[in-house]
């Protein structure tokens, strides 16, 4: 099925009598991009579905204030990014329980993940990202796997150009340092 254009589904948002078919289209054409960058944050498939859920209700509650100072795209992985880091903060705090950081709760989850359909290499390789700081593994997520350029990453993270660079060599260096020493 052919997805209708941004400005289509703004313009059918635009219009009250539209508006629930402008939600559908819009759920329809970004629902698995922003599922898949949800869930490299989160890891988890259940805290995928509902921190995406959360992100589209976001979405439609903030659609009439967008400006379309950018792709609307852009701004809808920002609240999805946005919406997952938040989601962590929350488990992290949730989880007093254990003293363990949410990156080695997250990598567990990993390891027990029913719907991880990767071999051994594959989960090394998530491990490593997990290991690293949130931003960093937020900026090597978009990079390696979505293979975002850097100037829209720049939109969605609201920072630099030059510091995205920075934070993804890093990245890159610690996850090669630990594959070769794991």
């Amino acid at each position: 099925m052919k997805h209708l254009s941004d400005e289509e589904i703004l313009k059918l948002y635009g219009e009250e009598s539209s508006r629930n078919m402008a939600l559908h289209h819009l759920i329809e054409k970004y629902q698995q991009k922003i599922y898949w960058q949800i869930r490299k944050i989160v890891i988890d498939h259940d805290d995928a579905d509902d921190v995406m859920q959360n992100t589209f209700i976001k979405v439609w509650k903030g659609l009439e204030n967008f400006k379309e100072e950018s792709q609307l795209f852009t701004w809808l992985y920002r609240i999805a990014t946005n919406e997952a880091l938040t989601f962590l903060r929350q488990k992290q705090k949730r989880n007093t329980v254990s003293l363990e950081p949410i990156e080695y709760l997250l990598s567990q989850t990993l390891e027990s993940d029913e719907y991880f359909k990767g071999d051994a290499i594959q989960l090394k390789l998530q491990q490593a990202i997990l290991t690293l700081p949130e931003k960093q593994r937020v900026v090597f997520n978009m990079r390696y796997y979505d293979e975002m350029p850097y100037e829209q990453m720049s939109e969605v993270l609201e920072t630099s150009v030059g510091a995205l660079k920075a934070s993804y060599h890093h990245a890159a260096k610690k996850i090669e340092e630990y594959l070769l020493n794991h």
